[in-house]
């Protein structure tokens, strides 16, 4: 694999986790492949191993190895050939309001006491939901590469609350061909939002105005309805038996 610019190949080591219960899949168990060490995986050297299926969690970088099992496919979003479809255009219409700011990664109580309510409301018995403060930071705001942290508000009228009402955060790292989404949480339970639909969308022209050809989702998997929202922005690709190609529409069409 051509993965590094300035490290060769053999500084970095991948190595299997043990066998453990599978998030998606009931009844299964997974494992990964991890790279290390954490230090020598700079930016340039990441953008390469997403490109062959990576990502990352904190500062650990992994993909999945399950000995019998190949249902987790990385992929991403083709930008410049996007067309939103008309269900997220009007998701993109009912929240132009929100104002989105950029930021170094940063530990707020606001985010926190969000990410609590979202893991609650839109994961409960997932396993996130109890997350101390500091697995919180090791899961979001630790990294060894360029990352940022994109906070969204709904403004309000009154003058003292010029800073607007927190809605959305999304932790985004940067690649050499594109943007990395790392993960997303928001208010949950407000009737008539489509958060999560409209900040795929944003960074998806966010990709544009940087000239970067790719969005990447993670993993899909076609058994998980969990993932399944993944495969309304196309065109998509897959990563399968190490290539990048195109994945069929839902009815199997081209």
């Amino acid at each position: 694999m051509n993965l590094l610019h300035d490290i060769p190949l053999s500084a970095l080591q991948l190595y299997l986790t043990a066998p453990y219960p599978c998030s998606y899949l009931p009844q299964r168990l997974a494992r990964s492949q991890v790279a290390a060490p954490n230090f020598l995986i700079t930016s340039p050297v990441y953008s390469g191993l997403v490109q062959h299926g990576f990502r990352r969690s904190g500062t650990f970088t992994y993909r999945p190895r399950c000995d019998s099992c190949s249902a987790c496919v990385p992929v991403r979003v083709e930008t410049a050939l996007f067309t939103p479809s008309r269900a997220q255009r009007r998701s993109r219409q009912r929240h132009l309001a929100l104002e989105a700011s950029l930021h170094a990664l940063q530990d707020h109580e606001e985010y926190f006491a969000l990410y609590q309510r979202y893991q609650a409301t839109r994961h409960p018995n997932g396993g996130m939901e109890n997350d101390s403060r500091g697995q919180y930071r090791n899961f979001l705001l630790h990294s060894h590469v360029d990352s940022m942290l994109v906070e969204f508000r709904e403004p309000l009228a009154r003058a003292q609350d010029r800073q607007g009402v927190l809605r959305m955060v999304s932790i985004i790292d940067i690649l050499e061909d594109g943007l990395s989404s790392v993960y997303t949480f928001y208010e949950p339970g407000m009737a008539q939002t489509s958060f999560g639909t409209y900040n795929v969308l944003w960074q998806i022209e966010l990709c544009r105005k940087l000239q970067l050809d790719y969005l990447y989702l993670g993993y899909w998997i076609e058994a998980s309805k969990k993932m399944a929202y993944k495969t309304n922005f196309r065109p998509m690709q897959g990563l399968i038996q190490g290539k990048w190609q195109a994945l069929p529409s839902p009815d199997n069409t081209p």
